[in-house]
This record gives structure tokens, C-alpha cells and sequence, in this order.
């Protein structure tokens, strides 16, 4: 087998590098405002898929570990949360 020369070597590193980690750093942040007239609602994110959330416990979007978290949420369209049973407008405790 051959060796790769030093800069090939480190250009493949960072290639493979940035396509594993451009990702996480992708979903750090809140997700984007809806293009819909929207509320956060409280309480009804699966796992994985809030929008955002209010504990401090982890960067934002996407990251929730338990579905139902009280301090998770999703955007709903406006007026639609308080029609969703165990859905809040306001972070539980």
C-alpha cells in the first residue's frame, strides 16, 4: 500500500473532518421564525424534534431527549396551542 503524501493526507483529514461536523453545528441554534404567523407551544415536541426550548439543558433545535419536555418547544400556528391537549403557551415546570 502506498502512503499519501503529507498534504493530501491533511486535505482528506479536513474534508472528512468538516462533512462530520458541519452538521452538529448546523442545528445549534433556534429554528428559523415559520414564514406562518406562529406561537411556541410548550409540551408537545417529540424527541429530537423541537424547535427550540427554555431549560439550558441543550443548545436548541432538535436536541430534546424526551418527548412531552415541558421546557420544549415547537412553533404551532397562531391560536392552535391552547387546542392541544397538554400543550402550553408558557414553559412547565
Amino acid at each position: 500500500m502506498q502512503k499519501l503524501p503529507t498534504r493530501t493526507a491533511l486535505l482528506v483529514a479536513s474534508a472528512v473532518g468538516a462533512t462530520v461536523a458541519l452538521p452538529i453545528l448546523a442545528k445549534a441554534g433556534p429554528a428559523a421564525t415559520p414564514s406562518f404567523q406562529a406561537e411556541k407551544c410548550y409540551g408537545i415536541a417529540v424527541a429530537g424534534k423541537n424547535d427550540c426550548g427554555a431549560t439550558g439543558s441543550h443548545s436548541c433545535a432538535g436536541e430534546s431527549k424526551m418527548t412531552g419536555d415541558p421546557k420544549s418547544w415547537i412553533y404551532v400556528p397562531t391560536g392552535t396551542c391552547q387546542k392541544i391537549n397538554g400543550a402550553s403557551l408558557t414553559p412547565k415546570a
